[in-house]
């Protein structure tokens, strides 16, 4: 349940992404915040939970209940399932800056920027 002002912790919870995400887009997405009463050091904030905030958290929300992955698929799946995270964690528009590499320079490009692969 939404409230006014929300902690990022709170909202962390509510849609399944970490702390640390739920402060970048605090950032990323300009969010209105104010101090939180009765925590010295000015770091603790309250999100305002507008309509802007509203939209972006329906739109980000992360299904809690999806079931984890079978111990003899984790091993086979780490990779994939952190390059999802990632790609899921990315604004639209890194996601598209990323494709973009992807198609235009191929897998042996990117390796190649990544310092893992020489070019022949």
């Amino acid at each position: 349940m939404l409230k006014e002002r929300m902690t990022p912790e709170e909202l962390s919870q509510l849609t399944g992404y970490s702390r640390q995400t739920i402060n970048k887009w605090v950032r990323k997405e300009g969010w209105v915040t104010s101090p939180k009463p009765g925590v010295q050091g000015g770091k603790a904030r309250l999100v305002h939970v507008n309509e802007q905030v509203r939209d972006f958290i329906r739109n980000a929300q992360r299904s809690t209940q999806e079931p984890p992955f079978p111990a003899e698929l984790a091993q086979d799946t780490a990779l994939e399932s952190l390059l999802l995270t990632l790609a899921k964690e990315m604004t639209a528009a890194e996601q598209k800056q990323l494709s973009s590499l992807l198609l235009r320079e191929g897998i042996m490009g990117l390796l190649s920027r990544l310092g893992i692969r020489e070019n022949n």
